[in-house]
């Protein structure tokens, strides 16, 4: 099943992650594909605003850090950038594996890199800058298929 959205702002963009955060959780990895500088990071804002609002503030691109974790009073969220890994035995070394066992939601940037390594059910959210601020979004409720 596939879901697209319009969104004219990094606000909205935000906005639609809330939506679809409660789902995300049920689901619990999220792929986020899509070039530079296309919003994200500021998907994943939204999706952590919703899920563990108390973190907000702490959200920013983990590109050096590879994991950012967000640990809310009721979950959290685990923001995976995977743009500096160079293989399979890169991500098994972050201890990727390990995050899918706990309370809370896995968000992968660049998830694209390692499609293979990602659960099957998984929510690959793909995100195309369409001009200026405006992004086409779209939703594919598991990865392969």
């Amino acid at each position: 099943m596939n879901k697209t959205f319009i969104s004219n702002s990094p606000e909205e963009t935000a906005e639609i992650a809330k939506s679809i955060a409660l789902d995300a959780q049920k689901i619990g990895v999220v792929c986020l594909t899509g070039p530079l500088g296309s919003g994200k990071t500021q998907f994943t804002r939204g999706i952590v605003e919703m899920l563990c609002p108390e973190c907000l503030s702490l959200v920013h691109s983990p590109t050096f850090a590879i994991v950012n974790e967000y640990i809310g009073d009721k979950t959290s969220v685990f923001h995976f950038d995977f743009y500096r890994l160079k293989s399979p035995d890169d991500l098994y070394s972050t201890g990727f594996y390990d995050y899918e066992g706990r309370n809370g939601v896995v968000v992968a940037e660049w998830g694209e890199l390692f499609l293979d390594s990602l659960p099957e059910n998984s929510l690959l959210v793909s995100i195309a800058p369409e001009g200026g601020d405006k992004r086409l979004i779209t939703l594919r409720y598991g990865i392969r298929g």
